[in-house]
């Protein structure tokens, strides 16, 4: 039964709503819209110019129109009249292949499908910056190994509590909040739901962190490694799939090693297969490499990846199993979608089950200090070129994923690439005028 927006936001005070969408960079764009005129936009949807979005379009396309989902509807709690509504971008009457929402929605019911319900949690960390972002706000934030630093939680306590106030209220079930392990970095959790729910909070959390840090008069962000020493940010994501009514954990067994079943294998042996071409998507920027293949940092450790490795309860591998029925992958970085990371992971394990994928040997060693004796394991990309071209070989993945979205994706990010190596740097310029 379809939500009729208007009569939900007269209930609630609301006088507008944010239509919004994601596009293939992870930049959420947004309509405003009046109540008065939500009913007409949930007929037709908000129009935009695709051309003037990352997606792959031209000024000669027509309108793109996104179409809220009622369902997704949340009403700012900072700014009680105004509601957030994510919407899922249509043209010409049909659903644009490419658009990141629709693409998970796609793989979503091709789980369902298989009698399979993805669940997902994610671990967003960001720093909060100064508002020109060359440096980290808290001057006194200065330890060696900050992580979990009670006085500079504090010190940001405002900022922190509020965001947490506001989950609390949204029925997020928040549950912890930490100073994570660089300098002016954090990290705050709430309970794993379906993927597509997962997505959407995902995508509605790094608004609202942006939206209050600018209210303390702070910057928020999200970059994977904004500052060279420091740890990086990642997003790292905890995966369990369950039965189609959500009830029974499809890959729990108590009698398998790690609690993790036979299908459950061949899932997270999916993600092994393509953990490569993966971090095209996983880590979709520049900067993304400069935090997966970074040297060891001010506190002693990267704690992001840099093999193609699995283990148990260790956070030095790129999966680590550190309960039954669930792993956590810890490749993805802040840059991420929200929706193409859950579809990525989501089309990498029904391959891998549908092809019996063997996730290959668990390693129990202390991957940043041993990994060298570990033969067998691709490293992963050194840079976004290198992953992108592990995409365009991974066909398998590709047509997972959609033609239409891998061939807008992939020339969109080769266009970023290119216009990276065309910059003149700093480094540059030190290391070679006097060649």
């Amino acid at each position: 039964m379809t939500i009729d927006l208007e009569a939900w936001a007269k209930e609630r005070g609301v006088k507008y709503f944010m239509i919004s969408f994601t596009d293939l960079f992870g930049a959420q764009r947004a309509k405003l819209v009046p109540t008065a005129a939500i009913r007409g936009m949930q007929e037709e949807g908000a129009g935009f110019a695709g051309f003037a979005t990352w997606l792959d379009m031209t000024p000669a396309h027509p309108d793109l129109f996104a179409r809220p989902d009622a369902s997704s509807a949340i009403q700012l709690p900072w700014k009680k009249e105004t509601a957030w509504v994510a919407a899922d971008c249509w043209m010409d009457n049909k659903q644009v292949e490419q658009a990141p929402r629709n693409t998970l929605k796609r793989l979503v019911a091709e789980a369902a499908s298989d009698g399979l319900r993805v669940k997902t949690g994610v671990e967003p960390e960001f720093f909060l910056i100064s508002p020109d972002g060359s440096k980290i706000s808290d001057e006194f934030d200065t330890g060696e190994k900050p992580c979990y630093d009670q006085q500079a939680l504090m010190r940001r306590y405002d900022v922190i509590t509020e965001i947490c106030d506001h989950m609390l209220e949204l029925g997020w079930k928040p549950y912890q909040n930490d100073h994570e392990d660089a300098n002016g970095q954090f990290e705050m959790n709430w309970e794993y739901d379906d993927a597509l729910q997962t997505a959407d909070k995902h995508s509605f959390f790094k608004f609202m962190v942006k939206s209050v840090a600018e209210k303390h008069g702070l910057r928020a962000t999200f970059m994977p490694k904004p500052f060279k020493g420091l740890t990086g940010n990642g997003c790292h994501a905890h995966i369990s799939v369950w039965d189609t009514a959500g009830k029974t954990n499809a890959f729990a067994d108590p009698k398998m090693d790690f609690g993790l079943s036979a299908r459950g294998r061949t899932f997270l042996g999916g993600i092994m297969k393509h953990a490569s071409a993966l971090a095209a998507v996983t880590n979709p920027t520049v900067n993304s490499y400069k935090r997966i293949n970074a040297p060891r940092t001010i506190s002693g450790a990267t704690w992001a990846p840099n093999s193609v490795t699995w283990t148990g309860n260790n956070r030095t591998h790129m999966v680590r199993v550190p309960g039954p029925g669930r792993f956590e992958l810890r490749l993805p970085d802040g840059a991420v979608n929200p929706y193409l990371l859950q579809a990525i992971i989501i089309a990498a394990g029904l391959s891998g089950m549908r092809s019996q994928a063997d996730p290959g040997p668990h390693h129990n060693i202390d991957m940043y200090k041993d990994g060298h004796t570990v033969k067998n394991a691709p490293k992963l990309p050194l840079n976004l070129l290198d992953a992108l071209r592990e995409y365009e070989k991974d066909t398998e993945l590709q047509t997972a994923l959609g033609a239409e979205f891998s061939a807008a994706y992939l020339k969109l990010k080769h266009g970023e690439w290119n216009a990276y190596c065309g910059q003149f740097t700093a480094w540059e310029h030190s290391t070679t005028l006097d060649v």
